[in-house]
């Protein structure tokens, strides 16, 4: 039987890349690491790891092997936090993977409650994007992930349960004509000064877009206003985007929330029409939850 111990090591030293990385995370010594990965590969019968120049990397069957055990590591993780949750919420961990702006806004305050109500709970964080988060939550490395998705009627996968949070508006960002003067941020759900965004006016500026799902997003909602827009730079980092559109070099398209999380001074912000990505909590499995996992849905859901 494989040794679940040295199965956490494989799955560190191919997480870190490297010996003495895996030995800093684990806190074990570097002879300590190499002495559980030569005992798992007696236990296989297959070589897991080969040298690299002054490094090493992964055989095929050491990336085959430490797939699967970073799986039933991560079920065996939250199978002993459900056993745990049997003597209450007195003690224990709750793992909740979120993204940038989610973490920026409502997160917080979910945390506080948890916090005030549920003192000997820890909870965990981890900043994440929607793919990143639903594949921890798979791996049962989190007990809630909170993800978004444009299209609110594509299927659910098998097994994941959804608790819908909030619709969260797209804004058109654009520089503000009276650049310098502070403007609070909109709520998600309002747009500023009651006047909706047109982008066929700017279909031939300079657009700035962000991760790999915003820029499919912003690609999508240009193509139904009828043209292509021009990316001349590319971040997800909303401050850095913002000040470069305070700045005139370009245009962008902005969540509610990550304007709630933070608003440049120099930008203007209007909400586009029928353009809103909607934001849920996923579990896996169906009710009854674990008390901590529920606890934290409950503070998720009262925090916004």
């Amino acid at each position: 039987m494989l040794d679940v111990v040295r199965l956490r090591v494989l799955v560190a030293v191919a997480r870190k890349g490297s010996l003495t990385a895996a030995a800093k995370e684990l806190h074990y010594s570097q002879p300590s690491v190499s002495h559980h990965l030569a005992r798992l590969e007696a236990e296989t019968g297959a070589r897991l790891i080969q040298r690299a120049g002054r490094g090493i990397r992964l055989t095929e069957a050491g990336r085959l092997l430490a797939e699967r055990a970073a799986d039933i590591i991560g079920r065996l993780d939250a199978t002993a936090e459900e056993l745990a949750a049997h003597v209450g919420l007195r003690s224990g961990r709750v793992r909740l993977a979120a993204f940038p702006s989610a973490l920026g806004t409502f997160v917080p305050k979910a945390a506080m409650r948890i916090a005030r109500d549920h003192p000997g709970l820890r909870l965990e964080l981890t900043e994440t994007e929607p793919p990143e988060a639903l594949r921890l939550l798979r791996a049962g490395r989190v007990d809630v992930a909170v993800m978004f998705r444009y299209d609110d009627t594509a299927p659910e996968e098998s097994g994941l349960r959804l608790t819908h949070l909030l619709d969260d508006p797209s804004h058109l960002v654009s520089p503000s004509p009276a650049a310098g003067e502070p403007a609070a941020g909109p709520p998600a759900g309002s747009a500023e000064g009651g006047q909706p965004a047109r982008l066929t006016e700017h279909a031939g500026a300079a657009w700035i877009a962000g991760c790999d799902r915003c820029r499919s997003h912003l690609l999508d909602i240009c193509a139904k206003a009828g043209f292509e827009p021009r990316i001349s730079f590319t971040s997800d980092d909303i401050v850095a985007v913002q000040a470069l559109v305070a700045a005139g070099m370009g245009l962008t398209v902005l969540p509610g929330l990550a304007l709630t999380a933070h608003r440049h001074p120099g930008v203007a912000v209007a909400e586009i029409p029928g353009s809103v990505r909607h934001v849920h909590a996923a579990v896996y499995g169906g009710p009854p939850h674990p008390p901590a996992t529920e606890a934290l849905l409950s503070a998720l859901r009262e925090s916004l």
